[in-house]
Parts: structure tokens; C-alpha cells; sequence
């Protein structure tokens, strides 16, 4: 099992740089862990930290680090990169990140393959990341996906359809590209034989 880490107590001298929404956070960890039905410490044990760690984050009683972000996201499996979506810190300019190709962060659930790019700045309110869509049929997706904001999706490879709950399906190809409310819910499914390949910018509002 990987080291337990504890996290220090909220004050202004101990936030850390990208210390994300803590409020937003502890609700996508909650609502995360009780849709799975997983208690703190199976929950705790799976992401590799200590229970009362996971207790405060979910209470909004301490600020997760982006490692121990990274470890609840893969032991809860989530759908989406709201996540690494961090708080916006306006006062800070002149910043850059960069991702060679092929360096990204990857990210797989049963739909889909991400490669999260950009990742070591996190005090950002955009997140873009390139996918290969899985999923041949939306009976492979077990409810809607949404997260609070828009996004922005450009078709790099292959045929896909976009599925979203207010409007009919949307067939796009190579070079298309579409702008959505992502509160609404959506899916994405591929019609070509290979899977499609498409760059997603994600941003919360």
C-alpha cells in the first residue's frame, strides 16, 4: 500500500500554491465515493492515503495537494477532468506550461483514453487533454456525463457522435468541432473502425 499521507489544517500560511476550490472538491469527492457505495477507509485504502485525510478533504476541512488529487481520481475512476480543474488565482501573470508529444498525463476509464496536457500548472481555470473514444454504443456508459462549465471539442481523427440530452445526435468527422454547455449531459461514441481522436479544452465558470 502506498505511504499514508496527512494533510495540515487550512490557514493562509499553509495553502499550497495550487490548492484547488476546496468546497468544489470535497462535493466531487463525496458524491464520487457514495455513488460508489465505497466506505472512507475502502476509499482511503484504494487511493493510498489515510482515512482522516479523505474525512477532512470531504468536509472541506483541509486542501488536497495535487498528488493526492491525482491518487482519489484514479481510485474513484472518475469520467471527467473536473478535478484538475484548480481555482483561479487572477493575481498571478506570466505563467507557461508546455507537453512534448506524446508526454501527457494519462487518464483511461471504460470509454475513453485521456492524455491530460499541461499539467504542472494548476492554477488554471482551462484543462485541455486529447481522448481516444472507446465506446462503440451509449448502452457502455452507465448515466449521463456532466460537470459544471463549457467545452470546446475538436475532431483530430476519425468519426464520432455526440450525444446530449437536450438535442439529437450529432455526427462529426476530421476537422469538425463543436462548443457545449457541459452541465448538460453528454456522451461520445465512435462510428469508425478505429477510435476517434479528439482534442477537448474544458473550462469551469
Amino acid at each position: 500500500m502506498a505511504e499514508m499521507e496527512e494533510l495540515q489544517p487550512l490557514t493562509a500560511e499553509s495553502l499550497p500554491p495550487e490548492a484547488q476550490d476546496s468546497s468544489s472538491l470535497a462535493k466531487l469527492i463525496r458524491e464520487a465515493r457514495r455513488k460508489k457505495n465505497w466506505t472512507l477507509e475502502e476509499t482511503a485504502q484504494r487511493a493510498g492515503i489515510g482515512r482522516s485525510t479523505l474525512s477532512k478533504i470531504e468536509n472541506d476541512q483541509t486542501k488536497a495537494g495535487f498528488d493526492i488529487i491525482r491518487r482519489l481520481t484514479q481510485a474513484l475512476e472518475l469520467q471527467t477532468p473536473q478535478l484538475f480543474i484548480q481555482s483561479r488565482n487572477r493575481g498571478v501573470t506570466g505563467r507557461r506550461d508546455v507537453t512534448f508529444k506524446g508526454k501527457g498525463e494519462p487518464r483511461s476509464t471504460k470509454t475513453y483514453d485521456h492524455e491530460l496536457l499541461c499539467t504542472e500548472l494548476t492554477s488554471k481555470a482551462m484543462v485541455p487533454y486529447i481522448s481516444h473514444i472507446k465506446a462503440r454504443d451509449m448502452t457502455e456508459y452507465d448515466e449521463w456525463i456532466r460537470h459544471s462549465g463549457e467545452e470546446f471539442m475538436y475532431v483530430l481523427e476519425g468519426t464520432l457522435e455526440l450525444h446530449t440530452e437536450h438535442y439529437r445526435p450529432l455526427t462529426l468527422t476530421k476537422g469538425d468541432s463543436v462548443y457545449y454547455d457541459s452541465g448538460m449531459g453528454h456522451c461520445c461514441i465512435s462510428l469508425s473502425e478505429e477510435d476517434a481522436l479528439v482534442l477537448w479544452v474544458s473550462l469551469e465558470l
